[in-house]
């Protein structure tokens, strides 16, 4: 085993939030200058005894709730769920019911672009990592599987309500989410399969992917679905039955995933199977590698979402909307994080920023869909 470091972890910004008091207000409560107050939450300064009992009685907290000493244990075991590259062995990693699992941090299945720090170096072994902070920390950390890019907007205001609760979001279709989340290796999945007539499909399919372990279904946001063509569409693409046109170069999505299921009703609805279609088992990984590869000129059609083609200036040829949920395990409903991520969903900011997404609504953000 590794050396043991120790640092102090301070989490005196989000307890101050949590009260709904600025720096300034905090710091006239305890008799200290507002720079005071900001060197401590930037880590710059320590309290002494007397200012710190004082604090935690402002807050009604202990002062072991604001100021905690970390141990970062360097080599740890680790799940490692999906195979990592032996030249990039940085790794994301959190606590899943007190097993650490790891996921490597290749940028192929994340839903933000740039490079996203890990939380430690995957070992020649392949089954221990070292951590670059303490495991605490990774208790406050969970990982959302799914493919709606908006994940990434509500992490992040998650991130503004409590400093130290991260949500971690990685692509994935509705099944794979799911099958991550039965196994043990996710906290939460995203999915968002079509509803045909009164039946609540993701709530069938959690029942179904998680076998007897209690879940709570909650709505997140409402999307529209279809095929991302050129700017313009000069190929004048109107529905599904048009990509079996000749010289019509399509781009699939991955089996399990909800919109090929889409496509494969639809064209069933037009007499068509995939077969008629060029390129039906071309696949792209993910909502953006599909728009690049119209954008580039390697494909004419790709299923996709409206924002996401709005986003890389494609066209857009509407198939339908859809309602994307989180299925969240019972017990991970006392999680920090899970607990930022439901009160979030009710505010306002968040679905207003969801709103002005195109094609994507809020109407039904934060409703409980149900129980499985």
């Amino acid at each position: 085993m590794g050396s043991v470091k120790e640092r102090v972890v301070c989490n005196l910004k989000s307890a101050r939030k949590a009260r709904g008091l600025s720096q300034s207000e905090l710091a006239g409560r305890v008799g200290v200058k507002r720079q005071a107050i900001y060197d401590m939450e930037s880590g710059r300064y320590l309290p002494n005894t007397a200012l710190a009992l004082h604090i935690a009685r402002e807050l009604g907290c202990r002062v072991e709730d604001l100021f905690v000493l970390e141990e970062s244990e360097e080599e740890q075991p680790v799940t490692l769920v999906e195979k990592a590259g032996a030249a990039n062995p940085r790794v994301a990693v959190a606590s899943v019911r007190e097993r650490l699992v790891a996921y490597p941090l290749d940028g192929k299945w994340l839903l933000s672009d740039g490079f996203h720090s890990a939380d430690g170096l995957l070992l020649a072994d392949g089954c221990n990592v070292r951590l670059f902070h303490g495991r605490r920390a990774l208790e406050k950390k969970i990982f959302l599987f799914g493919c709606d890019p908006a994940f990434a907007i509500l992490s992040a205001h998650a991130s503004r309500w409590m400093a130290d609760a991260f949500v971690q979001c990685r692509f994935a279709s509705s099944y794979l989410a799911l099958a991550r989340l039965s196994a043990g290796h996710a906290h939460i999945a995203g999915t968002h399969m079509h509803n045909r007539e009164s039946v609540e499909s993701n709530v069938v399919l959690a029942k179904t992917a998680l076998a007897g372990t209690g879940a709570m279904v909650v709505a997140f946001s409402i999307f529209e679905e279809g095929l991302m063509v050129a700017a313009g569409n000069p190929l004048d693409i109107r529905d599904v039955g048009d990509l079996a046109r000749k010289r019509i170069r399509f781009v699939n999505r991955e089996p399990g995933a909800a919109l090929r299921s889409l496509l494969d009703e639809r064209l069933m609805q037009v007499g068509l199977t995939g077969e008629a279609v060029d390129g039906y088992d071309r696949q792209g990984s993910s909502h953006n590698q599909c728009a690049q590869m119209v954008a580039l000129d390697m494909a004419d059609a790709a299923l996709g979402l409206r924002a996401v083609a709005a986003a890389h200036g494609l066209g857009f040829v509407p198939i339908e909307s859809v309602r994307c949920d989180l299925v969240i395990p019972h017990d991970f409903l006392d999680l920090p994080a899970v607990k930022i991520l439901l009160e979030v969903m009710q505010t306002r900011a968040l679905r207003e920023e969801l709103s002005a997404l195109p094609g994507y609504g809020s109407s039904c953000t934060g409703k409980v869909i149900g129980q499985v």
